[in-house]
């Protein structure tokens, strides 16, 4: 059996995620910085505060950890063993939460897209999603 933590381990660990300007994060803003997208981060006018936004084209983007928000089919995304029922609350209410974000963007005209975690293995096809999803640039114009 493997070794359990003990709640003191867990919790410090726990205290040292973040839940802005992750790594995946920062790599989708670089991604639309370096295409030659202007954004905003954590812009509060935004409905659901999202991690970037693009006023201008009334974007939303965000993007989630696999375990987190429970990305469906993916392994990252298994419930942990131990404390099972209030995981299972804890990431449902996160998943209600997105939901009822993304309903209220979309209820006043924004558009959103969702970026996964695992699919940033593979930064170019999220380059040509979100150029895809967001259009051509100023610049290309």
């Amino acid at each position: 059996m493997a070794d359990l933590i003990t709640p003191e381990q867990r919790s410090a660990n726990m205290a040292l995620i973040r839940s802005r300007n992750t790594l995946p994060e920062i790599l989708v803003r670089r991604t639309l910085h370096r295409l030659g997208y202007r954004f905003r981060i954590h812009w509060k006018n935004a409905p659901g505060r999202p991690d970037i936004a693009l006023p201008n084209r009334k974007c939303l983007i965000q993007v989630h950890g696999c375990f987190w928000h429970q990305h469906p089919g993916c392994a990252a995304a298994r419930i942990p063993t131990t404390r099972r029922e209030f995981w299972k609350q804890k990431l449902e209410q996160n998943r209600a939460r997105d939901l009822k974000n993304q309903a209220a963007a979309e209820a006043l005209g924004w558009r959103a897209l969702i970026i996964w975690e695992c699919e940033l293995r593979d930064l170019q096809a999220i380059e040509k999603r979100l150029v895809t999803f967001l259009g051509p640039t100023r610049v290309d114009q």
